[in-house]
Formats: structure tokens, sequence, C-alpha cells
């Protein structure tokens, strides 16, 4: 029985591909299912040989941890240097869309507490 290793759902293109070269240069037997056409599944990368699979989960688990330690060193560096965009460079950015999603989420608040305020009076 195949092992999923990684849903590719919003994964980057270049850590799918970082992941299939991780996996080949260790030898490890993997097969990957194309996205469907209509979006609802996501294609994903599978393990074929259930005896590996330890030793694949806990290479995929060091990429990953890897990954994140060098995203974050970038954030870092950017905010560092000031280049990062804060809320407010945001804000004086796009200005519009800023202010439209704050309404979207004001109403959907307002939505969702309805409920509450109808049955409580």
């Amino acid at each position: 029985m195949s092992i999923l290793l990684l849903n590719l759902r919003q994964v980057p293109d270049d850590e799918a591909e970082e992941v299939r070269q991780l996996l080949q240069a260790h030898s490890i037997a993997f097969h990957e299912t194309p996205a469907s056409r209509f979006g609802i599944s996501a294609g994903a990368l599978w393990l074929t040989d259930d005896s590996r699979a330890e030793e694949a989960l806990t290479l995929l688990a060091h990429y990953q941890n890897s990954r994140r330690d060098a995203a974050r060193a970038a954030l870092a560096q950017a905010q560092a240097d000031g280049q990062a965009a804060s809320f407010g460079q945001l804000l004086r950015r796009e200005p519009l869309r800023v202010i439209a999603a704050l309404i979207v989420i004001a109403a959907l608040i307002a939505l969702c507490s309805l409920p509450y305020f109808l049955l409580r009076g």
C-alpha cells in the first residue's frame, strides 16, 4: 500500500522538485499523482516501498525543517534590511485593497455573531 509523502496542494514548484531530487538521491522509490483538471485533487508524492517509510519520512522532516529555517532567516534578513512589507506599508501602497479586506472581515464577523444576538434577545 502506498504512503502519502507530500500533498502538492499549495506547494511551490521548487519545493516539490527539491523533494523529488532528495528522494531520487537516496534511491527511494516514489510515484506522483497529477493534479486534477478542476482543482479537486492537487496531486501528491507517494512512497511505493513501505519498508522505507520511516527513512523517507525522516528525510522529508529534515528537509522541511531546513527549508523552514532558511525561510525564517530570509524574512529576518529582509526585516533587518527594511525590505519586508509591514501593514502600514501595505496600507500606503494598496489602500483600497486593505480597506476592502477589512470591510469583508468585519462583515464576516458580524454575520457570524448575528445568530448569537438574535437568539440572546
